[in-house]
């Protein structure tokens, strides 16, 4: 049976896609027949080096035989093609529609990756969803909630090449909507776990 690994800010399949894959917070690995699903945390958020490989190989283990997500480093993308799974960037919007286009024929297998090696390593491990504005490996580590998610960081604030100012903006806008999400999702961690008595 088909399997395919989507990069998810959530835990269901309303859940947006989540823009990075090696730092994602969650995988939803989905039977594309029966749309049964699992959650996979991803174990490598927080990792101080490696986790674009250490994620590829995570999913490469799951069987799956292609990965749809937001952006992709060139070593993530090297490894899931030595897996033999296929990668599909730039993906946006619910983990279900995502699925829905993949199932349809929608969209286009990437040819290689769409982001340089360590795009969100300035990511704040306690936000899962900050990106920092460096280039590359960037000034700004640390600076978690900055703005560069998409493509600024990757090409020294430029967005990606050739991508006009209106592109970059809903670029931006989606991601804020990714961040509220995650804000929320976390909100409502804190609550349960406040409210369970946990210390």
């Amino acid at each position: 049976m088909p399997k395919i690994a989507v990069s998810s800010t959530g835990q269901d399949l309303e859940a947006q896609v989540d823009p990075r894959f090696g730092r994602c917070a969650n995988f939803i690995i989905v039977d594309t027949e029966t749309m049964k699903y699992e959650v996979v945390e991803n174990s490598n958020v927080a990792a101080m080096s490696g986790a674009g490989i250490q994620t590829a190989q995570l999913v490469g283990n799951k069987g799956v035989e292609a990965v749809l997500t937001g952006n992709v480093g060139p070593n993530a993308y090297q490894t899931l093609q030595a897996a033999g799974v296929n990668v599909y960037a730039g993906i946006t919007g619910t983990v279900k529609d995502a699925i829905q286009m993949y199932k349809e024929g929608k969209l286009q297998n990437t040819g290689g990756a769409n982001v340089a090696s360590h795009f969100g390593v300035g990511s704040n491990p306690g936000m899962g969803a900050g990106m920092g504005r460096g280039a590359g490996m960037g000034r700004g580590m640390g600076r978690g909630m900055g703005t560069g998610m998409m493509g600024q960081q990757a090409y020294g604030g430029q967005g990606f090449p050739g991508q006009d100012a209106s592109q970059e903006i809903q670029d931006l806008k989606q991601q804020v909507e990714s961040l509220k999400n995650e804000i929320d999702r976390m909100r409502k961690q804190m609550d349960s776990k406040e409210k369970g008595g946990e210390k």
